[in-house]
């Protein structure tokens, strides 16, 4: 497959040589790996998506498992393990790993293989390995595959799939309440980017080509303008991924083959302005295009990107590229071999590492290891943290930038798995073993906050030698300079 991918990309004109490289999972994967979600202890938590043969991945089921990297923090040899089993069978549903480190998920258009726009809720606890069910959204009748984000102060605000209404989570009371109206009749199939001035960003999908954005503090939806190209695939009102790049834009990728990029206004609640991104190249005279496709803004500021054949309703298979924002070109790149599917069935994952996790419903999972370093300004800085720690023990660190500079990873509508908290890894001086100390109750889950202060508490794990550490902190794939430790 790799060589037949190498040959599709040599007939699009101005082709680049590869500019990252992929490697198969040493341990093959047990079961076939859907929607994925970054833990606070640095494990890749996996939903099995069930089927076999042409509908593997695509049926939903209750069984979840984690990724866990081997002693030096490597992915690639990492090992799976099972998971507390969930209260529903969830395909294609809102999800998110919230401000303490729990997993909030919600909906599902399908469980269990049937088409039923699920109205169900659950929290995963890390800790206690444990699933438990929670309300719903007062006078909602479906969830399905809703649109979410988590706010800045930790709620989640979740997005009605029949209407404009949209409904925000309160993780600390367990509570919800009614959130603002959106301008659009109908939130279904939207893709939302929490932005620096702390707004979300959508585009309409039913209203195209109008946008809207969600400024939090005064709990309201205003319009950000039309796109200068429509990025929704009118048969399927379906639209692909946006991205927030570290020079404060968004990479909004449409289903049509086109993409635009958004410049933020210097007040929240005014429009902005869109500018035309570049087309996804015909590939065989076939135009491609992202209808429900992943993408993740690695640490080199590039974002991996995939396209497939836009002639009919989600074929495959799956290309890939690299966007260049100091550029604005498209490149392709080399894919990997399980890139024979649709676009829909593939799945990205930002890792600690700072490669992308790539997976498209099978057992099959494949990492992306990008060229090029992160610029220096971008990294997390950790400005104060105890010295000597105990194992067993709860600190807190403080720095800037914590958050790192987006949520990094975005499909749309049917998968939400971004990576905007911080970790914290400690690297034993003498073996180099890795072991991570799972963060909870950050400041803010706001993105790309520059100077303001922020801090988040991390635990030491129990069974960890004793001895000198290099600690970082991590986020979005891209690590601070280290801290000298002593762990006792």
């Amino acid at each position: 497959m790799a060589s037949k991918m190498l040959l599709a990309i040599s007939t699009i004109k101005g082709v680049t040589k590869m500019a990252g490289k992929w490697m198969k999972l040493k341990n093959k994967a047990p079961f076939n790996v859907n929607t994925m979600l970054l833990l606070t202890d640095g494990s890749v938590m996996c939903q099995d998506g069930g089927g076999s043969g042409p509908s593997a991945g695509d049926i939903g089921t209750p069984n979840w498992w984690k990724l866990t990297p081997d002693k030096f923090g490597n992915y690639h040899d990492g090992t799976w393990s099972p998971l507390a089993t969930g209260p529903n069978s969830p395909l294609f549903y809102a999800s998110a790993v919230l401000r303490d480190g729990r997993v909030f998920v919600a909906g599902g258009e399908y469980n269990a293989g049937a088409p039923v726009d699920l109205l169900a809720a659950e929290i995963y606890d890390p800790v206690a390995d444990a699933w438990t069910s929670i309300a719903t959204p007062a006078g909602w009748t479906n969830i399905g595959d809703a649109s979410c984000c988590v706010l800045p102060d930790g709620r989640v605000l979740l997005g009605n799939i029949n209407d404009h209404r949209t409904a925000i989570y309160h993780p600390v009371s367990d509570t919800w309440s009614a959130g603002a109206l959106k301008n659009n009749p109908r939130v279904s199939e939207e893709t939302w980017t929490l932005l620096p001035d702390e707004s979300i960003l959508t585009a309409d999908c039913f209203g195209h080509p109008q946008t809207e954005k969600y400024v939090i503090a005064a709990n309201k939806w205003v319009t950000s303008g039309t796109t200068p190209v429509d990025l929704v695939k009118a048969d399927t009102d379906e639209i692909g991924p946006a991205i927030l790049l570290p020079d404060a834009r968004v990479f909004a990728i449409g289903a049509t083959g086109h993409t635009a990029l958004y410049t933020m206004p210097d007040v929240a609640n005014e429009p902005g302005t869109w500018s035309t991104g570049p087309d996804f190249p015909a590939v065989g005279g076939i135009p491609i295009g992202a209808e429900d496709a992943p993408a993740c803004l690695m640490p080199n500021g590039h974002v991996l990107c995939v396209a497939g054949p836009i002639n009919g309703d989600y074929l495959p298979p799956t290309y890939f590229f690299e966007f260049n924002p100091k550029t604005n070109h498209l490149h392709p790149v080399q894919a990997p071999g399980n890139n024979s599917r649709a676009t829909f069935f593939s799945r990205m994952m930002l890792l600690p590492s700072g490669h992308v996790m790539f997976a498209n419903g099978t057992n099959d999972v494949e990492i992306y290891m990008p060229g090029d370093d992160p610029e220096s300004s971008w990294r997390p800085h950790v400005s104060d943290v105890p010295h000597h720690l105990l194992k067993g023990q709860t600190y807190e660190l403080k720095g800037r930038q914590l958050n790192g500079l987006s949520q990094a990873v975005s499909y749309g509508d049917d998968a939400t798995m971004a990576t905007n908290y911080p970790l914290v890894q400690i690297r034993h001086e003498g073996s180099n073993v890795v072991h991570y100390c799972r963060t909870h109750d950050h400041s803010t889950m706001s993105v790309a906050t520059g100077s303001i202060p922020q801090s988040t508490k991390f635990d030491v794990p129990l069974g960890i030698p004793s001895g000198k550490y290099h600690l970082t902190t991590v986020a979005n794939g891209i690590h601070s300079e280290h801290v000298s430790v002593m762990v006792a």
